[in-house]
């Protein structure tokens, strides 16, 4: 069976909440989605407010600091909010590819320096307390004093399995970022073997159908096809020829169900969960909105991306990659007042910045 994009696009919205605000809870949302790509503080706040239909800044960050939630390196080696459940084999599997960009980034700066011996001192260095990453990197550097500094606090965090505690992924809290032991922090262990298996499941419950290059691009993990051709999944194929895999028992949306006005924020997991991304934009759109390793924040129209946006000082600015019908600007416009209000700015500006005029017009 043969599916075109329409069809990809409108299935992706509708696992992705995107096609009606779910009734979910924060945290099952956050399950559904395995997790929320969080490398700026405020970006799953957004996430869970444009797919959600109750939703409140206090929910996330209780749930931070109730420990179901946690924030710590995860997919593609990035910054995830992640169910404390769900961190604790995700983490062991994500491992081998953390080490690998930890050796693409600092290898040749900790050639000298023992792995496992910097394993071990980071450990004590963190049980029973909670460190920077720069206080953990300057108690390291007495071991190693002639190694490049931010190569000993990166490795640390690539090898050791810490966990970002809160104020940390709080609403609008920066600062340097904490390190504490994950086992302390939740009070279990991790996985010792979790398998592959688990990890293709939970992605196209939430991204599928997909191919075998999309869930090694949303996962950073490599050599996934024979895994993922032995498990009993459904076979498809897009207009391109490409296999598409997907739960046995998920359903496709159809392609004529209306897609409503949402925003994505900055690094929005459905943004890079695909190695093909033409169901949600174009290739000239990817290289506007995906530069090196930056997600610009996104809206969508039709249910595909349509311009990018931001929030400053009260004004949100709608940047569109063409023009927009009457309709569409009217939907963002009501979505986007939500948006301020969320944002702590009702009443905010609403501004356009239209490709062909280069200044910003309000609305």
């Amino acid at each position: 069976m043969k599916l075109n994009r329409r069809v990809l696009n409108r299935t992706t919205l509708d696992r992705q909440l995107l096609l009606a605000r779910s009734p979910l809870s924060p945290a099952g949302a956050i399950e559904r989605l395995v997790a929320l790509q969080g490398q700026d503080v405020n970006p799953p706040y957004y996430g869970l407010w444009s797919r959600l239909a109750s939703f409140t800044q206090e929910d996330l960050t209780s749930l931070l600091y109730g420990k179901q939630v946690v924030r710590g390196s995860l997919l593609r080696s990035t910054q995830h909010l992640a169910l404390a459940d769900d961190y604790l084999w995700l983490r062991p599997m994500m491992q081998a590819p953390m080490s690998r960009a930890r050796q693409a980034g600092f290898g040749r700066a900790t050639g000298e320096v023992d792995l496992d011996e910097l394993v071990t001192l980071a450990r004590g260095h963190l049980a029973g307390r909670t460190l920077t990453r720069p206080q953990l990197r300057d108690l390291l550097l007495e071991r190693w004093p002639e190694v490049e500094p931010m190569a000993l606090g990166w490795s640390a965090q690539a090898l050791v399995p810490v966990v970002h505690a809160p104020p940390s992924g709080v609403w609008n809290r920066g600062g340097a970022t904490p390190f504490t032991l994950a086992e302390e922090w939740l009070g279990r262990p991790l996985d010792d073997a979790p398998p592959i298996e688990r990890l293709v499941t939970r992605y196209l419950a939430a991204f599928g159908p997909a191919s075998v290059l999309d869930v090694q691009m949303w996962s950073g993990l490599t050599r996934l096809r024979p895994v993922i051709e032995a498990m009993p999944l459904r076979k498809y194929h897009d207009t391109e020829g490409r296999v598409l895999y997907d739960l046995p028992d998920a359903p496709l949306a159809e392609e004529d169900v209306p897609a409503p006005v949402r925003f994505l924020p900055a690094f929005d997991n459905l943004i890079v969960a695909y190695a093909d991304r033409t169901r949600m934009m174009t290739d000239e759109q990817r290289k506007a909105v995906c530069v090196g390793a930056v997600i610009f924040p996104t809206f969508l129209v039709d249910g595909v991306v349509a311009g990018m946006w931001d929030i400053k000082d009260g004004v949100l600015e709608l940047r569109p990659f063409g023009p927009l019908p009457e309709r569409a600007m009217a939907e963002l416009a009501a979505e986007g007042a939500g948006l301020l209000a969320f944002a702590g700015a009702p009443g905010g500006t609403l501004a356009w910045r239209h490709p062909s005029e280069g200044r910003r017009a309000s609305a």
